[in-house]
């Protein structure tokens, strides 16, 4: 697959290149498979008819990301971003030119998706190239309802079950994930200049701003990062009962994401939270058993309904660990 580089220089703005829907879809494809996430987007068990549309969705998503993160330059970032909006309502209008967008606009049609949660993944992107530094935990979860809980749905709409009840149980899951990859990539993320450790968190547990970016393990390290682990989970228990609501298999992928968000959450504690010397991963084995048992708890809860199958880890937490605002349905609405 080409670099992010040479796919800017061949459908970027500057672009006279066009594609074919079949093209197009197979770009997206290509794309989705050719990127190492945490977890597979598209595995064996999403359903083979939401394939294309999952695969056209994350293309999306990993240009936007791409455009905010690997340009290099953040005036030229915005710039692309902006272009980026305009591509999308291009194809809104029924005239899109990027291969991503040709893919997108029967997604878009089949499915009934507002440009809501496109247009709000792209404004966390511009907002990345603004604030590099959050000083509260609500400034972060306000960041989140844009640049994760718009995948949730998007997934939501994929499977035709897009109501408020599940919305909110969708963005509970998708902040902690997103707050698991920050605390996954601490040092990543200061690599190009950025830190999703609340400020008064930092001062709180007395870790200085000198420590921070000379990537000092200690044990306030520790206790902070301890402290953001166990609010995680908080939130993954709020949004355990998600798959529940979901069709099928479409189930098993969401709970496989939940149970994946707290195997990081599970590493990052098992190296005592030092994720400067080692970035915490979940292994194939460990991905295989995570889905063999994501498997077995839909099976389970297909059969006996009450039946409690979920990992202990998403037990309630100690209170003083989810202190600070968790998202709600209102928030996330609130905020495009």
């Amino acid at each position: 697959m080409p670099s992010f580089a040479d796919d800017l220089r061949r459908f970027g703005p500057d672009s006279s290149v066009r594609v074919s829907r079949d093209e197009a879809l197979a770009y997206c494809a290509a794309l989705t498979r050719s990127h190492y996430e945490n977890f597979s987007v598209v595995t064996w068990l999403t359903p083979p008819h939401l394939v294309p549309a999952f695969q056209a969705i994350y293309a999306f998503c990993r240009w936007s990301d791409d455009l905010g993160d690997e340009v290099g330059d953040r005036a030229r970032a915005t710039e692309l971003l902006s272009w980026w909006r305009d591509e999308l309502r291009q194809m809104d209008a029924g005239t899109p030119r990027h291969p991503v967008m040709i893919a997108l606009r029967d997604v878009v049609a089949e499915f009934d998706i507002p440009l809501t949660p496109f247009e709000a993944l792209i404004s966390a992107f511009e907002q990345d190239q603004i604030i590099t530094d959050y000083d509260s935990y609500d400034q972060l979860l306000d960041y989140c309802t844009r640049s994760a809980n718009p995948v949730g749905h998007l997934i939501l709409y994929l499977g035709r079950v897009h109501t408020p009840e599940h919305v909110q149980r969708s963005d509970a899951t998708c902040t902690a994930l997103q707050l698991a990859n920050f605390w996954q990539d601490v040092s990543r993320d200061l690599d190009i200049g950025r830190v999703y450790l609340p400020r008064e968190d930092r001062e709180r547990f007395g870790y200085p701003d000198d420590d921070l970016h000379a990537r000092r393990f200690s044990p306030a390290f520790a206790r902070l990062l301890a402290f953001q682990v166990e609010r995680t989970r908080a939130l993954f228990r709020l949004g355990a009962p998600l798959a529940d609501a979901l069709p099928g298999r479409l189930a098993v992928d969401v709970e496989l994401f939940t149970r994946g968000g707290l195997a990081i959450l599970d590493r990052i504690e098992a190296q005592g939270f030092d994720v400067f010397r080692r970035r915490p991963t979940v292994g194939k084995a460990a991905k295989l058993g995570l889905l063999l048992r994501a498997i077995l708890a839909r099976s389970l809860r297909f059969k006996h309904p009450r039946v409690n199958t979920f990992s202990s880890h998403v037990a309630d937490p100690a209170a003083d660990a989810v202190s600070g605002p968790l998202p709600s349905v209102n928030r996330s609405e609130a905020r495009p």
